[in-house]
């Protein structure tokens, strides 16, 4: 397939699927094509940026909740006062600013972080966050039949809008017993995807420890990581964990369900 680059524009509306203008090989037979769009995010908490990620521009408020939740800069929806999306020329800031309290421990926090320049193992942006501690999760009976588990992939596969135009979208859901998939939410990256939907989740306050996350990847480390920090017991996908993300779940007590 061959495609004009001159038809881009960084002037478009932000929207997560492209079209556009296409040639299909050998014929150079003329069509749309659709893409999906991945720019920079920047998670930006008391005007410090903490992380740049490549995302999807979809449910970005999510994303932002969701990351913050997750990486340990927040422990609850309330500890956010106030939350924006900037819309920049090269990318997009998702604005976070926290309480008084959650700010000052995440202002320590970034100061604890700072190592010397040019060392690419200071801090814990590096090992020690690679490595974090978890939380053990509370042993807990499931109420999701066999049935639920083994169609999980394939109910998630109803909710891939952007996956159905590009085939380049991951997607992660949740799956609640007698009530299938009530929220998903999809990202060029897995782990981006997975914190949008723990950022529906919250702002949904959905009861989280009854139910399963499902995933279209493989299971990475840091999908165990965000999935314990959730409170969520199951963790189902379509591909088999790493051996490093199954030596994480068996330790903080997830139940892994791979395909």
């Amino acid at each position: 397939m061959v495609i004009d680059p001159d038809q881009f524009d960084s002037n478009e509306p932000r929207e997560p699927v492209r079209s556009v203008r296409a040639e299909r090989l050998p014929l150079r037979r003329p069509e749309q094509c659709q893409l999906v769009v991945e720019v920079p995010v920047a998670v930006v908490i008391q005007g410090t940026s903490v992380a740049v990620m490549m995302a999807s521009p979809s449910d970005l408020e999510d994303f932002a909740i969701g990351f913050a939740f997750t990486e340990g800069f927040i422990s609850s929806l309330d500890d956010i006062v106030d939350l924006e999306l900037l819309d920049h020329d090269r990318g997009i800031e998702a604005r976070l600013w926290l309480k008084d309290e959650k700010a000052e421990v995440f202002l320590t926090r970034r100061r604890s972080m700072i190592g010397p320049v040019g060392c690419g193992l200071c801090g814990s942006d590096s090992l020690e966050e690679a490595v974090r501690s978890l939380p053990k999760l509370k042993a807990r009976r499931t109420d999701l039949s066999l049935d639920e588990i083994n169609q999980a992939t394939e109910r998630l596969r109803e909710h891939q809008p952007i996956h159905d135009e590009t085939h380049a979208a991951h997607s992660a859901g949740f799956l609640l017993p007698d009530k299938g998939i009530i929220a998903a939410r999809e990202d060029v990256g897995r782990h981006n995807a997975l914190d949008k939907l723990a950022g529906a989740m919250l702002r949904g306050k959905q009861p989280i420890e009854s139910g399963a996350v499902v995933m279209t990847s493989r299971l990475s480390v840091e999908l165990v990581q965000k999935t314990v920090i959730l409170g969520c017991p199951i963790l189902i996908a379509v591909s088999a964990p790493t051996s490093f993300a199954l030596e994480t779940a068996i330790s903080a007590g997830l139940t892994l369900l791979a395909y």
